[in-house]
């Protein structure tokens, strides 16, 4: 008598793209009988039932909010996986990295192989996902922020980046604003380098360079899209 292991119920943590990644024709392994078909003589086996499934053992030991350590093992466009036990990985959305600043990809800030440590956001053993978070190690500035940098404050920082549409200034540790292009000392026609992004980006960086000192106006803040908009014109 046969029964057939399907390929999802090999292992609990890894995802075998065939089962010879695990198993070879003459391996003895333990079984659990899933079903039986009498009708049709077919018996559906797991073979990673006869393990506790790691997923529901580490949903009961750390709860949502429950801070741990783990290693980065993969980064991708969207976030990075964090391995936080033997087999069990967590991902860490890059919109979870950091209350004030926004990276276009997680490794702006973290690599492969670093020892971070994380919250537990969510868990869901059966779909085997854990949601992590890092900005969360710490209180959101952000109410904080809309007190400080009230509209008509005149702050002092360094230009961090130069972009197409303006300059973004570091107000204070992972605090950017952005003075837009129309708010400016200086203005780019529109016919200068026909206006492309590369022509403007180098119409700037021959007034500006990344490090300089500059002092602006607090515009607003914006709370919902976390952004402070700031103007060097106005305090001429």
């Amino acid at each position: 008598m046969e029964g057939l292991v399907h390929i999802s119920e090999l292992s609990w943590t890894t995802r075998p793209a065939h089962p010879s990644e695990v198993l070879k024709v003459g391996d003895e392994v333990d079984a659990v009988v899933l079903s039986v078909d009498r009708a049709n003589q077919k018996m559906a086996l797991g073979i990673k039932q006869t393990e506790a499934n790691p997923w529901e053992i580490f949903a009961a030991q750390y709860p949502l909010g429950t801070r741990l350590s783990g290693k980065v093992k993969h980064l991708t466009d969207f976030g990075a996986f964090v391995e936080l036990s033997d087999g069990v990985d967590g991902l860490l959305h890059v919109q979870d990295l950091s209350w004030t600043r926004r990276y276009n990809h997680p490794s702006e800030v973290l690599k492969k192989g670093q020892k971070i440590d994380v919250v537990i956001m969510g868990a869901d053993s059966e779909s085997r996902k854990i949601s992590l978070g890092y900005k969360q190690l710490t209180a959101d500035p952000w109410s904080d922020i809309v007190q400080r940098y009230a509209a008509g404050t005149i702050v002092e920082g360094k230009i961090t980046k130069i972009a197409n549409f303006g300059l973004f200034v570091e107000l204070e540790k992972d605090l950017d604003g952005l003075v837009h292009l129309s708010e400016l000392s200086m203005r780019i026609a529109p016919e200068e380098s026909g206006r492309t992004k590369e022509g403007v980006v180098a119409k700037l960086e021959a007034s500006f360079k990344v490090g300089d000192p500059v002092k602006a106006k607090v515009l607003r803040v914006d709370d919902d899209q976390r952004r402070i908009a700031l103007s060097m014109k106005r305090i001429e």
